[in-house]
């Protein structure tokens, strides 16, 4: 019984540093690309945060993207609708890293296309990303009462979703908007903020899912 109760701490401690470590690489990404391309290659705030794939920041977008849908294949969570969520997230966070977004200015149809099959994959990233925040780390086990601080993670997980669902709405409807008033806000990059607040909202929502903040007190 003990070295079960040891194995199953360990697999614990384990899942939470899983969820850490998504959670931070989520966290650190908008900084990580806007400091390093603006430090190393004098390169200003982009259109939005793919469009560092198209700096001499790709590489690390590419690896940071790679590296996210890594630690969700290897995610397992309670449920079946678990696995297949992370298993999700992985593959379209890495279509998200290998189809790269439509540069600025003049493109080709084929690069126009690319963008848009990225474009797709990024949606979908970010509704399984909302998907495990507003049901999937919601959830409690139905035989236990939710004890203090996992009602308080739940306002987080709660927070971060419909953040990232704002964030991806006011995009869209961004796009649809006259070309005189995109003229206007462009210059304001609208994409890449919003991006980069529904990306934090996200790394949030996994940093306190492995309970790196609000932890349960025993």
């Amino acid at each position: 019984m003990e070295n079960k109760s040891k194995d199953e701490r360990s697999l614990v401690f384990s899942y939470l540093e899983l969820r850490k470590v998504i959670g931070i690489l989520g966290l650190a990404l908008p900084f990580v690309l806007s400091l390093g391309a603006l430090i190393l290659f004098k390169t200003g705030i982009q259109s939005s945060i793919s469009s560092y794939y198209h700096t001499g920041m790709r590489d690390v977008f590419v690896g940071i993207l790679s590296a996210i849908g890594f630690f969700m294949f290897s995610y397992k969570g309670y449920e079946r609708l678990d696995n297949i969520a992370g298993d999700l997230g992985c593959i379209f966070a890495v279509c998200v890293a290998l189809f790269p977004t439509t540069p600025d200015g003049e493109v080709t149809s084929l690069a126009r296309f690319i963008g848009y099959v990225h474009l797709t994959f990024a949606t979908l990233f970010f509704l399984t990303l909302i998907y495990f925040s507003l049901f999937l780390f919601t959830k409690t086990d139905p035989n236990k009462t939710p004890s203090k601080r996992k009602m308080q993670r739940n306002k987080v997980y709660k927070a971060c979703g419909y953040t990232m669902g704002i964030c991806i709405l006011l995009i869209a409807i961004y796009f649809f908007l006259p070309s005189g008033m995109t003229l206007f806000l462009i210059k304001c990059k609208p994409v890449y903020w919003l991006e980069a607040l529904a990306i934090l909202a996200f790394g949030i929502s996994w940093f306190t899912k492995g309970e790196a903040i609000l932890k349960d007190e025993f």
